[in-house]
């Protein structure tokens, strides 16, 4: 039976679009939403064919307001959307879409966690020199990218790496597991008490 998902960004849209066209069945990428009316993801959803909204997402500049929440939380449910993955959301979730959607809410981020949690993880790693850097699909909760982990992967760093060029290498293998996370989700591979590796 087919899974509705759900994708919610703020930025480009690359991992919407590595979702979109990767293996993700029974799981099928249903609409993109943002909070950002010039999203670089409205593009790349309208080239691949994917209903997109931009649905407000209150006064705040890093969370959402909770009536907001409550709205994009009801427009989701009355969709019918059965998983929600964050690909470069730039919003806190805390509110009436975590109580919606909990169990049901992936999130990618560049780093191997628990290490190097919340922004610009892949310049925290470099600044801390780490020799292995990488990334990670997990379940939200309630904390900052402590949710229950699916899947990692990790990336190497290189003597020649710099802050960019290790975060365009992290974001490759992010491209590949995010997927792959995603299928072990809709074929119930991934509960969340347990670890797939």
């Amino acid at each position: 039976m087919e899974v509705k998902i759900a994708v919610l960004a703020s930025g480009a849209g690359s991992n919407f679009k590595a979702l979109v066209e990767g293996e993700t069945e029974p799981g099928v990428v249903d609409i993109l939403l943002t909070d950002n009316p010039n999203a670089g993801a409205l593009k790349l959803a309208a080239e691949l064919g994917v209903e997109a909204r931009y649905l407000y997402p209150g006064k705040y500049r890093t969370r959402f307001g909770i009536e907001e929440e409550r709205l994009w939380a009801d427009f989701l449910l009355d969709r019918g959307v059965q998983l929600i993955c964050l690909a470069g959301l730039m919003r806190i979730i805390k509110g009436p879409l975590l109580d919606a959607y909990r169990g049901r809410m992936l999130n990618i981020h560049p780093s191997l966690l628990p290490a190097f949690p919340g922004l610009d993880a892949q310049g925290q790693a470099f600044s801390y020199g780490v020799k292995i850097a990488g990334c990670t699909v997990h379940y939200v909760d309630d904390g900052t990218d402590t949710g229950q982990i699916i899947l990692q992967k990790a990336v190497p760093v290189l003597e020649s790496d710099q802050r960019d060029s290790l975060a365009a290498r992290i974001l490759l293998q992010e491209h590949e597991i995010y997927s792959k996370a995603v299928k072990a989700h809709c074929l119930g591979r991934a509960v969340y008490s347990k670890v797939i590796r």
